[in-house]
């Protein structure tokens, strides 16, 4: 059964990886398949007024930039959030901007010593795949990324692909 078969690869691929980089840095990369066109896939995750549906209420988000926000490269974005309770600061940056293939932001100002975080979009047979390379460093290196940053990464993308599949529908 067809189905069946596809949703076990699904299970059989983790949803999220996390490598260590020869550099010191670490990859996080997800990819899920949705059921839509991958210029309203890229709309809704390009548009930041979707943030709060697509992260975790437990780090309750606030984008402080004024609305409309008009991205595009060079688009500056301030947010602030919590971390274990703690209040911080986020800034980021478009980088690069590919509608409705791929954007990129960084961060300017935030809790990582580095974060660059591509999303790109494929149009497939069932959908769009969507997929995000986040690259990242952290303050304390491994010890801290072990002990904390993991394990709070791999939970917010978790949740944010759920999200992604309850928004769109997605069959798996």
């Amino acid at each position: 059964d067809v189905v069946l078969r596809r949703f076990e690869q699904m299970m059989s691929t983790p949803p999220i990886c996390i490598e260590r980089q020869l550099d010191g840095m670490f990859r996080l990369t997800t990819t899920v398949l949705l059921p839509d066109t991958a210029e309203r896939v890229f709309q809704f995750l390009s548009d930041t007024n979707n943030l709060e549906i697509v992260l975790p209420p437990w780090l309750g988000l606030r984008t402080l930039s004024p609305r409309p926000i008009d991205m595009g490269i060079a688009t500056r974005i301030d947010y602030r959030f919590r971390i274990h309770g703690v209040p911080a600061r986020w800034e980021s940056e478009v980088t690069s901007w590919e509608p409705p293939r791929r954007f990129v932001y960084e961060q300017g100002r935030g809790p990582f010593r580095y974060w660059m975080h591509e999303h790109t979009f494929l149009d497939c047979k069932d959908g769009t795949m969507a997929r995000d390379n986040v690259d990242y460093a952290v303050p304390g290196g491994r010890l801290v990324h072990s002990l904390f940053v993991r394990r709070d990464l791999e939970r917010v993308f978790r949740y944010r692909r759920a999200q992604l599949i309850s928004t769109f529908g997605a069959r798996y």
